[in-house]
């Protein structure tokens, strides 16, 4: 879909949509309940939909009215079908050790995903666990069995996540080990709050070991999805840009790391300045996007951009350089340098990365354009333009 924005001034107020990082992990844990939970306040992205289906390959039944799921829970998950994660890289690693709880099973996704690593898990269960890869699916065969893993935290949180919902279902204590510094540590505070509502205890005796027992037990809750701050960093963004938008719906206890974008768009504001990404990595491409239009900055620890839905930082250096950004992009750094803007002449492409096209977004309700491939929104924020609707910002369909 292509879609023109105009120039525009954002205007009014705007409810921010349901966390999908909580959602993944909420409905994950009600899944895998020995009984029904509620969880309110879903929002249905292509993510969370993909999350749903694969609970359903695990003989999870789900009924959903409005915006409400009821989760019929399976405690002892088995792949019954083969497990569709679509585009979502979230679900196919929190549900691939899950399929290793009774053997193994097929995951699918697109192409893209599938060139996502998942070297993390090979390693970790190269001893009993065979992997057959193909452009389109991953089957994974063996049996998890509780024990020592140790696994590095500087490539995805959700490697760590996925073992943390599979190993309370085996029958020994098992001890989970980051051989690196944690990166995305606030993803792993979220999984371990979702496994507290629902009664798992996870022991964390420093910051990078978890000791799990095993045995346990998830208890059916009725719980309410919170706001999602990555989401929320597109709407204030509006703000930052000039606009006037009240954006309702957050939480000021979230445990969402991405909730720093309020200090990070204030010192954009401010001057030239480094931030690193580690913490909140989906957060680098409206952090571009602001750095251009406001101070410029250098941006660090940002090699993990690479193996996002795309290669982020190459991307937004190439689609921000059309409105004349002076943008470099190195190994583990980007450098967005002050410079004159205007109105791109070409284009804008969304390499089929939600984050990029909502980014995008925002910098045309400046200086307008024409975005191709907006309907990549789907896969976090459905509702996006929606919202940009109801905010009064002008856009059509070309």
């Amino acid at each position: 879909m292509k879609l023109q924005i105009f120039p525009s001034l954002a205007q009014g107020a705007v409810r921010v949509p349901p966390s999908k990082s909580m959602a993944h992990r909420l409905l994950i844990c009600a899944g895998l309940s020995q009984g029904e939970s509620v969880i309110e306040n879903v929002a249905f992205s292509q993510d969370v939909l993909a999350t749903l289906d694969c609970l359903k390959a695990l003989g999870v039944s789900v009924k959903i009215e409005g915006s409400t799921v009821t989760v019929q829970g399976n405690p002892n998950p088995k792949a019954q079908e083969i497990l569709p994660c679509r585009e979502s890289g979230s679900s196919l690693r929190f549900f691939l050790p899950l399929c290793l709880l009774s053997g193994g099973g097929t995951l699918t996704g697109s192409q893209r995903l599938m060139e996502r690593p998942l070297s993390v898990y090979e390693k970790v269960f190269s001893l009993n666990v065979d992997f057959i890869k193909l452009s389109d699916s991953v089957t994974v065969q063996g049996k998890l069995l509780s024990g020592t893993f140790a696994l590095p935290g500087n490539v995805s949180s959700q490697f760590l996540t996925g073992l943390l919902f599979a190993l309370p279902l085996c029958s020994g204590e098992s001890r989970m080990i980051s051989t690196t510094p944690l990166e995305s540590g606030s993803y792993l505070d979220l999984t371990l709050s979702a496994l507290e509502k629902f009664g798992i205890r996870v022991l964390r005796p420093d910051e990078r070991t978890f000791v799990i027992p095993g045995n346990q037990t998830y208890q059916p809750q009725h719980v309410t999805v919170e706001g999602d701050e990555s989401n929320a960093a597109f709407l204030e963004a509006l703000n930052v840009v000039g606009g006037s938008v009240a954006v309702e719906g957050r939480n000021p206890e979230t445990l969402q790391g991405d909730r720093v974008f309020d200090s990070l768009f204030d010192q954009l504001s401010k001057e030239f300045c480094e931030i690193s990404i580690a913490d909140c990595p989906d957060l680098a491409p409206i952090l571009m996007t602001v750095a251009v239009m406001k101070n410029g900055c250098r941006l660090t620890d940002t090699r993990r951009l690479k193996i996002k839905e795309s290669d982020r930082g190459m991307v937004m250096a190439e689609e921000l350089a059309k409105f004349g950004a002076d943008i470099t992009v190195g190994e583990d750094f980007i450098e967005i340098r002050k410079s004159p803007l205007h109105p791109p002449k070409l284009t804008l492409n969304g390499h089929n990365d939600h984050r990029v096209v909502m980014s995008m977004a925002v910098i045309c309700t400046k200086y307008g354009g024409i975005i191709d491939g907006a309907e990549a929104v789907a896969k976090s924020y459905p509702d996006f333009f929606d919202a940009l609707k109801k905010l009064k910002v002008r856009l059509e369909e070309v």
